[in-house]
Order: structure tokens, then sequence, then C-alpha cells
């Protein structure tokens, strides 16, 4: 018989338990601000240790592929090993991986130290949100800290454009690094005081060895194609090899899951209708937020010649509007009309935000033209994201817990990865193409092809919102089919031996 795991932390009613969310959010920040704040510092870096432009792309790949091929295994580790355990491990990996490359001297220290970051926050993050998923049990209680987890998920990109900004202004590109063993001790001494423990009931389940090697091997080559797919193209051998790998071995993974005797990832768990359409949002929503981030930040720097600071400030009501959205619709919306109604209204909310985006142009101004649709897309992402996390890991027994929540974050990573890699291939055509067909080739011409290149990937992203709308209006159950969002029943309820503590 699989054991079962049980709480043995303080009663619901203790009020330690929001200190637990603010750690496990300052956990998540640090891995997602990650992704986006080493960007503005590349210039710097580059300069400062001399790697080529063909290189610098492997300071943000290293730390992608490792971070998206390892997060299923981190999350079924933390089932495995206990969540305290596995939380205070990544911590302070994390941290350690953070100085290294802060203090790196050569371009493969920084590599390595950035490939052993997203090794780490893959042990972190599913870790964070399944000790969220079995600290908060009360329903109401459940449904605001998830509005917080997810405004923290939805925002930490546009944090790390602005943080970014002001450490490599103010400091130093090192500082990129450096900032995260400070997050990462604040973190660790509330771990070790407030996270609860999690006890298992039973013998121990093995590691899914074969599981563990299929998917990992799947998830790095998706990564790897698409992100060689933004500069070597998409007829390339190795974008096209890598992608049909990913197939074939994700292919195997699944028959595999079907036999195995300890599976790694019970397909029970994604192939449940509402958790299925919960990942296939965080997925269609990732990929539309990072091209967000990509396009909004290079038009404001190099069209209206933003400051690194500036165009992280820029960001900010954005990033205000999503944690209005997502308290309002966790705590409000959710409870009342669940996923089904608010998912594609957020999804159809980030289409239309995208589309005002496509009609910027070089006389066009904040105030007037940038503010509006970022205010829009901040609402859209804070009704999505939050609503999406918290049915993803809904009635997931809590011996699969990490592992589900490991598929939230493999789904955003993927979905980025997607976005980034289409997205830039994409502008890139429409750059070249307005080229071709308006010579001779002006400084002013120049800035038009940029900014056609920006609206085409605004409106292929309005394209993802709306996909988005659909398949999850289409997904998601109504409100009384299956297991609602307050619904909190464990998914095996049979007795147990004595529990024995396992960290």
């Amino acid at each position: 018989m699989v054991a079962r795991m049980s709480e043995t932390s303080t009663p619901a009613t203790d009020r330690r338990r929001w200190i637990t969310l603010v750690v496990v959010g300052l956990a998540q920040l640090m891995v997602v601000l990650d992704a986006t704040v080493v960007n503005i510092a590349l210039p710097s870096a580059q300069a400062d240790l001399g790697f080529s432009d063909g290189q610098r792309q492997w300071v943000i790949t290293a730390y992608s592929l490792a971070f998206a091929s390892l997060l299923l295994l981190g999350g079924r580790l933390s089932d495995l090993i206990g969540r305290k355990r596995t939380f205070i491990i990544g911590l302070i990996g994390f941290a350690i991986a953070s100085a290294l490359g802060g203090a790196a001297g050569s371009f493969d220290l920084l590599v390595a130290a950035r490939a052993l970051q997203g090794a780490f926050g893959a042990l972190l993050a599913p870790t964070a949100l399944a000790v969220l998923t079995t600290t908060f049990t009360v329903p109401k209680e459940r449904a605001r800290a998830f509005g917080v987890f997810g405004a923290i998920a939805g925002a930490g990109g546009a944090v790390g454009l602005l943080l970014g900004g002001i450490l490599t202004e103010s400091l130093d590109w090192r500082w990129n690094l450096y900032i995260n063993v400070f997050i990462a001790a604040f973190a660790l001494v509330g771990a070790l005081v407030f996270v609860p423990r999690i006890t298992r009931s039973g013998p121990r389940p093995k590691l899914d060895v074969p599981g563990t090697v299929l998917v990992s091997g799947a998830l790095f080559g998706l990564v790897y194609g698409f992100s060689n797919a933004e500069t070597g193209g998409w007829d390339a051998p190795l974008t096209w090899g890598m992608l049909a790998g990913a197939a074939v071995l994700l292919t195997a993974f699944v028959a595999w899951q079907r036999r195995a005797a300890h599976p790694l990832l019970p397909l029970s768990i994604v192939l449940d209708r509402n958790r299925g359409a919960a990942y296939t949002s965080v997925l269609i929503a990732g990929a539309g937020m990072f091209g967000i981030f990509l396009f909004v930040t290079y038009y404001l720097q190099l069209t209206l010649d933003y400051s690194p600071i500036q165009t992280g400030l820029a960001f900010l009501p954005m990033i205000a509007m999503l944690v209005v959205a997502a308290q309002l619709g966790t705590n409000l919306f959710v409870p009342r009309y669940g996923p089904k109604l608010l998912v594609p209204v957020g999804m159809t909310l980030g289409a239309i935000g995208m589309v005002s985006l496509t009609f910027l142009d070089a006389s066009s101004t904040y105030a007037a033209n940038v503010l509006p649709p970022l205010m829009v897309i901040g609402f859209a992402m804070g009704t999505i994201m939050p609503a999406s996390m918290q049915t993803a890991t809904l009635g997931v027994d809590r011996q699969f817990a990490g592992v589900a929540s490991a598929m939230v974050n493999t789904s955003q990573q993927v979905g980025g990865s997607i976005g980034t890699a289409l997205l830039n291939t994409l502008a890139a055509t429409a750059a070249a193409d307005y080229l071709a067909a308006h010579t001779p080739v002006t400084e002013a011409i120049g800035v038009e092809a940029a900014i056609a290149s920006y609206s085409t990937a605004y409106w292929w992203g309005a394209g993802f919102f709306a996909l988005g709308a659909v398949l999850s209006a289409l997904l998601f159950r109504r409100r009384g089919q299956g297991l609602s969002l307050t619904d909190t029943r464990p998914a095996s309820a049979e007795s147990a031996p004595e529990p024995v503590p396992v960290g």
C-alpha cells in the first residue's frame, strides 16, 4: 500500500502559518525573479567577463534548462524525503549557487553557477507550493494564501526587471546574484522556525528512476529546442532534433507511468479535467507573460530611451493591478463563480491588453498609450494565475502534493520557453520583411521595423490568450462537478499506522 502523508504541524488556527506564507513567498519570488533579474545585467557582465554575443544566451539558457528539466524530480523528492528538509536544502543550494555566480571570474563559471541555480530552483519551487498546499486547508484562508502566492508568481518577472535595473545601475551586475544570498538567509531562518513538518505513514515509496530520466530528458530537449529556435532558427537540425527527441521521450514517459509500481507522476493527476485545464492555463499565460516583459522592455528602452530603472518602474502599475486582481479573485470571485468563469475572463482581458499594445508607435507616450494596456494585462494575470494554481493542486493526495505542484512550475517554464522562442522568431521575421519592403534603410526605417516586429509579437500574444480563453472555458468543469475549490478532502482516507516524522 502506498503511504499516506499527514501534517503534524500546529493546528490550522495557529497564526504561524501566515509566517510560513511569507517564507514560501520569499522563496518563490527568488526563483521567479531570477529568470529575468540577470537579463538587465547581461551587458555589464559581458563587458566585465569578455564573452561574445553568441555565448551570452547561455547565461539565461543554462538556468532555464536545469530548472525545467529537473522540476518534476524536485517535486517528487519533496514528497519522498519531506517538504521541510527539501525546502531547506533548496534554499541553501540556491544561495551557494548565487554566491558562486556573483563571484564568477570567467564565463564558464558563471554559466555553471546559473545551471546550479536552476537545479536547486527546481527543488525549491515545487516544494514551496507543496508546503502552501498542505499548510492551508481552511477554504477561505487557502484562497487568500493562493492569491498572494499567485500574485508573486505572476509579478516576479516584472520585479526582476526593476530589481535588476536598480542593482546594475546603483551597485554592480554581480549584485543581481548576490541579492539571492540575503533573500535565502531570511527565508532559511523562517523555514527552520515556522515551516511545518510533514509525516509519513507506512513504508517509504521508491523513486521512479526510469520515469525521472525519461521526463528530465524530454523537458531538457523541449526547452533546448525552443531556445535554439530563437537563435538558430526553426529549420536548424538541432532545433528539430531536440524537439523530436523530446516528443519521443515524453511518449515513452507516459507509457512507463501507466505500468510503473511507483510512478513519478501518476497520470490521474494530469488527466483530471480541472487540473489539466489549470496546467494548460498556466502554460498559455506563461507564454503570453514572458512575451509582454520581453517586447515591452525592448520598446521602452530602445524606442522611448528609458533607463533600466525607469523600465522596471514602468511595470509597477502592472504589478499593483496583478496583486489587486489576485486578492479579489481568490477571496471573492473564485469561491463564488469558480475557475470556469474567472480564468476565461482573465484570458480575454489578456488578449484585449495585448491588442492594445499593437497600437504603440514611435510617438506614443507611457501614460496615455503604454500604462493602460499594462494595467489591463496585470489584472488579467492576477485573475488567471491564482485560480489556476489553486485548482491545479486541489484534491491531490498529500503524498503527491510535491509533484502536482511541480507540474504548475513546469507548465509556466515550458510556456515561457515556447513563448519567448516563438515570439522572438516571429518578431525577427517581421522586422526583416519590413526592412526588405522599405529601402533604402534609414535610422527612422529601422525604428519603424522594430515597432512592426513588436506589434507582430503582441498580435501573436493576443492569440495565445484568446486560445487560452476558449480552452479554459471548454475544459474547466462547471461548479458542482467534481471537486470544488472549497473541497479539502484528501484523495485517500484509509486508515494508516502511526506516523513517522520525515522532515
